[in-house]
């Protein structure tokens, strides 16, 4: 079932910073509620700055943002994943997690059972009260995710999260996030470099060029979910995958603006 606050919408937005560098110019684009869209393109092409754009962290110089989950007040129907996990190092994983409730102001004891829940949900169970500094990189990104979902938000931002991880990990956790994505109706909109995994996530991907961003095209993927590992050697897996290449070959043969 889909939710009707969950959907992101971008008109014709443009993005100037005071220094002057226009990082977007008319920028539209529209994530349903429930979908999983995710941005792909070269670096400098203004992915970020989206995210940063739908989350409320910057303000667009031209053009309109509409999500209404960022205006649902004191509710954090709205998260953001880093691609670094940004913990901090002198508090538990329960601690870290339990971070966005405490500052909504649930008391340690009301949120001990979402925070218990959470950290079941993405594996991390039993490293309550494990401390940053002695947990993998694949395991900092999950209690990163698991602080983000802790909320039960209805939109989901992750800007290149796993780009740190070596392969495996990273495939693992494609796997993980389209499982949590399945649970409930969440909104993603996810920002990557890579072909391979926009390719296995998304319904749609949307690739941007550069000088300053633009969608320069939209690619459907038809697939349906559950998607597993063997999705990856499908021929259809292969085809979006040659079409998303061909899609940043021509970006960068584009001329700058």
């Amino acid at each position: 079932m889909q939710v009707d606050d969950g959907h992101l919408t971008l008109e014709h937005v443009a993005k100037r910073f005071p220094g002057g560098l226009l990082a977007l110019e008319d920028v539209s684009l529209h994530v349903a509620a429930g979908e999983f869209v995710s941005l792909l393109g070269p670096s400098g092409c203004g992915k970020s700055t989206v995210l940063r754009l739908v989350a409320g962290l910057e303000a667009p110089s031209s053009g309109g943002v509409d999500a209404p989950a960022l205006r649902q007040a004191g509710s954090a129907r709205t998260a953001f994943v880093f691609q670094e996990p940004t913990l901090m190092p002198w508090a538990t994983v329960f601690d870290n997690v339990y971070l966005p409730l405490r500052l909504a102001g649930r008391t340690r004891e009301e949120a001990a059972g979402p925070v218990r829940d959470v950290l079941a949900r993405v594996g991390l169970g039993e490293f309550a009260r494990a401390f940053p500094a002695e947990l993998s990189g694949g395991m900092r990104m999950r209690a990163s995710i698991a602080r983000a979902l802790v909320t039960e938000p209805r939109v989901v931002l992750l800007d290149e999260p796993f780009a740190a991880l070596d392969e495996v990990t990273r495939q693992r956790l494609n796997l993980d996030l389209l499982a949590w994505w399945a649970r409930r109706p969440l909104s993603v909109l996810f920002v990557t470099h890579s072909v391979f995994e926009a390719a296995f996530l998304s319904q749609r991907v949307l690739v941007m060029g550069a000088r300053p961003g633009h969608i320069f095209k939209e690619v459907r993927i038809e697939e349906p979910y559950p998607r597993d590992a063997s999705f990856r050697g499908s021929s259809s897996y292969q085809q979006t995958c040659r079409e998303l290449s061909a899609a940043i070959e021509a970006v960068q043969l584009e001329a700058p603006a």
